[in-house]
């Protein structure tokens, strides 16, 4: 467990080589759920090699002084997560186009 957001990660190693290699990570919320955005690598068993970019989002509660894993939405392809900024960029669009009509 960790006791800090900047300890958080996803990289995992097994019996010495790193099998989840973690790119970045983008903190979305903080607090007592924290939500963090990761770009990560995983090793491709038959080749050895580390595969395409891969996605996910992972919620922790802190409970007791550690972050503790909730739950987990692995962007399965890019093509996913294409769709995924695609409908947030129009939705975004139409809640400014809202609130800048209510402003006039």
């Amino acid at each position: 467990m960790s006791s800090t957001i900047d300890d958080l990660t996803i990289q995992y190693e097994e019996n010495g080589e790193i099998v989840i290699k973690e790119l970045n990570k983008e903190v979305l919320t903080k607090g007592a759920w924290t939500t963090i955005l990761f770009r990560y690598k995983q090793i491709d068993r038959k080749t050895e090699d580390f595969g395409k970019d891969m996605y996910t989002i992972r919620r922790y509660q802190k409970q007791n002084g550690e972050y503790r894993p909730k739950s987990k939405f692995n962007i399965s392809s890019s093509k996913q997560a294409r769709k995924i900024i695609d409908a947030l960029e129009v939705w975004l669009k139409e809640e400014e186009d809202v609130a800048a009509a209510a402003a006039e």
